[in-house]
């Protein structure tokens, strides 16, 4: 068995408040296990980066119009009661520790214990130099800013000392409701992003890859942790419509993201995040409404 949880309707100008509404109101009561949030702030005319940090590649026009990720997780929460709500991902760059471990254990706090807080580095210079933050730095950040929301999460009174961030000596609360902290998801695929997620998280959802060399991956990564850390679990996305589709290419749809729950079910994964946002049927708010429905037979693959 595999659960199977949605990326929340984000992209584009066809959501409205009510069809995002009765888009959590559905996968909830369909069975689907999560709901997750992207963070992406705008669509430079001029982007320095390419997509994905891939030089040249066009940013997909879904981007023009984003809604911010920690207000629709909460919206999210407060339209469902048993869904997990998640984040995959915040960028690390556009955060300081105090401001969003306030914000997600809020989350958390009024969902019931419900959040799985998912971070990684980005991609796009455009957006940290928005934020004026170097990029270049964006791994020694995502460090420390984890580390930092953690000591916020742990017992008053907080301090921390480090490159980026100071919090003098404080009591920072609300405290998450799980204990003792929302499980952390990783992104990242680099190197040295894979040393920090074995280092510091508790779940690994890349962007790219497929199941069976995912699992192989994660063996090799939980071979890394020490020992009082639990194995890293596996979550594994799957794309209805890929952001770099291109006229001609085959659109996965709703066979393809059954026959990606069914590998991810042999090959050990734990949960499969289906991302429609990209998907062409998203046009208009009666379509992300029917989505849940649309995609069902993924959460029947599933069981």
């Amino acid at each position: 068995m595999v659960r199977v949880g949605l990326a929340l309707p984000q992209l584009g100008d066809h959501v409205t408040g009510d069809s995002f509404r009765s888009f959590c109101e559905s996968a909830e009561r369909l069975g689907y296990s999560s709901l997750w949030a992207q963070e992406h702030l705008f669509f430079p005319h001029q982007p320095k980066s390419g997509y994905a940090a891939v030089p040249g590649m066009p940013i997909p026009a879904q981007y023009r119009s984003v809604l911010a990720a920690t207000e629709a997780m909460a919206f999210a929460a407060a339209c469902t009661e048993t869904v997990a709500i998640g984040s995959s991902i915040l960028v690390g760059g556009y955060h300081r520790p105090v401001s969003i471990a306030q914000r997600l254990a809020t989350i958390d706090l009024l969902s019931g214990g419900r959040l799985v807080a998912g971070f990684s580095v980005g991609w796009s210079d455009d957006e940290h130099a928005q934020m004026d933050v170097d990029p270049r730095t964006r791994g020694r950040r995502l460090d420390e800013l984890v580390r930092a929301v953690l000591a916020c999460w742990g017992p008053d009174p907080v301090t921390f000392t480090g490159e980026f961030f100071d919090i003098p000596e404080s009591d920072i609360r609300p405290k998450p409701l799980q204990v003792p902290h929302p499980p952390l998801l990783s992104g990242m695929w680099s190197d040295s992003g894979l040393t920090r997620t074995v280092q510091l998280f508790d779940i690994w959802n890349p962007a790219r890859g497929n199941p069976a060399e995912l699992a192989d991956k994660v063996q090799e990564l939980n071979a890394q942790r020490s020992a009082d850390q639990l194995p890293l679990r596996l979550y594994y996305r799957s794309f209805a419509q890929r952001p770099t589709h291109r006229p001609g290419d085959v659109v996965a749809g709703v066979e393809g993201v059954v026959e990606d729950v069914r590998a991810a079910a042999v090959s050990g994964v734990e949960e499969v995040i289906i991302e429609g946002n990209f998907w062409e049927v998203a046009d208009s708010p009666d379509a992300w409404a029917r989505m849940p429905e649309l995609l069902l037979p993924a959460v029947e693959a599933g069981r």
